[in-house]
């Protein structure tokens, strides 16, 4: 069975081909990228998906030597996004449905994350870091439904590494903002002490995002060392509440997945968590850390091999779609 797999939540729009067996047989992307200086302007980030969607699914068919009558079904991201992005990316999925009458199948975006992770890293029982531009979650399975056991209570920590940079002057077209902190990161030798904002199991970014852009503005430090520092910062924290919940659920897997997973002093910190507890810890390579469609994809199959389809009629996206909104039967308690 194959299943082709729609991404346009926010700045990526991504399609990927899989099939029940898990092999990738295409992975393809593109990312608008806002002008020099800004954040993802909504309008302008759909408009740039409408316009590629049509090339990005001929490209995925090409690459597997597919057609479209050879796809079994057809899944897209339902939503958590950005409203007009997410509307792209289900009118380009219900058009392909109804056209070569395929199932539909519409998922939610996080759970695709932790899915893809599941698969790649072979993991069962994960405690899982979903951390991106526009999600901090800390993700485990109870019950028959993922839950979500800690989150940002502001904004997402990838948003502040974004902004973070924007204030520095640091946008560059050619490589994603959280790249090029990291970089900068690297070369960073001198702590400053910046504010840890934890409570209970919720983390809080926005406070530590003001106190650092006026630390930029002061001039007084490198931004080799503002980067270090933010990142040592930020990073510790998600690494704490990841840690009481692994202790909590008494699991012994770690997942980190979504665009910043992509960092590898993240990556190098949790490892080490994750081994003290003696658990197993995976990192998903950047290809499948960010987002993509061969996630929607790989969920969109595992859903429909348990029965389920989404009519014509509830395509309609969720802006605010949570992972606890969905049952999920296709996974039985560990």
């Amino acid at each position: 069975m194959l299943s082709l797999g729609i991404e346009s939540s926010a700045d990526k729009l991504g399609v990927g081909i899989i099939d029940n067996d898990g092999k990738i047989l295409a992975n393809i992307r593109r990312t608008y990228k806002p002008p020099l200086g800004s954040g993802i302007h909504p309008r302008e980030a759909s408009e740039f998906h409408a316009k590629n969607i049509p090339d990005v699914i001929n490209e995925a068919l090409n690459i597997s030597k597919l057609t479209m009558d050879d796809i079994d079904i057809v899944s897209f991201t339902k939503g958590p996004g950005l409203g007009p992005c997410l509307r792209v990316g289900a009118v380009a999925a219900r058009t392909l449905a109804l056209k070569y009458e395929k199932p539909l199948v519409g998922v939610n975006h996080p759970i695709a994350h932790v899915e893809i992770g599941r698969l790649v890293g072979n993991m069962v029982d994960p405690v899982v870091l979903y951390v991106s531009g526009g999600n901090t979650q800390i993700i485990a399975f109870s019950e028959g439904r993922y839950r979500v056991f800690g989150e940002t209570i502001d904004i997402p920590v990838g948003n502040c590494l974004d902004v973070f940079g924007r204030n520095a002057g640091l946008s560059d077209k050619k490589a994603p903002m959280g790249r090029v902190i990291e970089l900068l990161a690297e070369k960073g030798t001198k702590y400053i002490p910046i504010p840890y904002v934890i409570k209970g199991m919720d983390v809080s970014f926005s406070g530590i995002l003001t106190h650092i852009s006026k630390l930029i503005k002061k001039k007084e430090y490198t931004l080799e060392d503002l980067s270090y520092s933010l990142q040592e910062t930020v990073f510790a924290m998600l690494v704490e509440v990841t840690e009481r919940a692994l202790a909590h659920t008494k699991k012994n897997e770690v997942l980190v997945c979504g665009g910043v997973a992509s960092n590898n002093r993240l990556k190098e910190m949790l490892k080490v968590m994750a081994e003290s507890h003696e658990s197993r810890f995976f990192g998903l390579e950047p290809s499948l850390a960010i987002d993509n469609g061969l996630m929607i994809a790989w969920l969109g199959l595992i859903m429909y091999s348990r029965g389920y389809s989404t009519p014509l009629k509830e395509t309609i996206v969720d802006q605010h779609y949570r992972v606890e909104d969905v049952v999920v039967n296709w996974r039985n308690e560990n």
